[in-house]
């Protein structure tokens, strides 16, 4: 349930944004999108007005709107942040992890499959939900949700690895990285899950889609 009209328009947007549905530099159609809907333009733009505040909407004075291009720095910035906080949320789950936390995380950890584009949006799924499982167990509510703000953002450019031919052999060590993961936050080794999710992080799809970006952006 949502409290207004605008607060729904703003959910099935943001989401339609960050899993590719509206696609990155495309015009929206608010007309067209409102009928959709089921509600007035003003709903519609208070919405995407909330959306522009957060980068994922540009706004021009005719009040156009576009869903906002992916770009190197915005990725490299997501990056560099989730590289500091990741690690530490890793760490503070090996320390703070209640059986509950290890039950989830293990739950979560069944369900992974490798991030590949045969898999497409199940393993990416999975992998939100296995993460989301270990920087919750570090039971620290801001740490918990700056990371789920990054993850969302962060999520249109693990869309663009996707679509990249790493190979298999890294895509099965990333695979393999997190049941790793599961037995040091298991065991309480927290220099250990730490160092492992720095180096996870370094590694992912992010880091890959970075340098796609900055390629295409030199050679334009």
């Amino acid at each position: 349930m949502f409290s207004s009209k605008g607060d729904a328009a703003y959910v099935e947007l943001r989401g339609r944004i960050l899993s590719g549905g509206l696609a990155p530099g495309s015009r929206l159609a608010q007309r067209d999108l409102a009928d959709e809907f089921g509600m007035s333009l003003t709903p519609l733009r208070e919405a995407i007005r909330r959306l522009s505040s957060e980068g994922l909407i540009d706004l021009d004075t005719q009040r156009d709107a576009k869903v906002a291009a992916i770009n190197a720095t915005e990725a490299r910035q997501l990056f560099e942040v989730r590289l500091s906080l990741d690690p530490t949320a890793a760490m503070l789950a090996a320390e703070r992890r209640t059986d509950a936390d290890l039950t989830t995380l293990r739950a979560a950890a069944a369900r992974l499959v490798p991030v590949t584009r045969t898999w497409g949006e199940e393993g990416l799924t999975a992998h939100r939900a296995f993460h989301r499982a270990l920087y919750t167990a570090s039971h620290n509510d801001v740490l918990i949700r700056m990371l789920d703000d990054i993850w969302d953002k962060s999520d249109r450019y693990r869309r663009l690895g996707l679509d990249l031919p790493p190979g298999d052999e890294p895509r099965t060590r990333d695979h393999r990285e997190h049941h790793e993961l599961v037995e040091l936050v298991t065991a309480g080794d927290t220099t250990g899950a730490r160092d492992l999710m720095h180096a996870h992080i370094e590694r992912s799809l992010t880091a890959t889609a970075i340098a796609v970006l900055e390629q295409r952006e030199l050679s334009s």
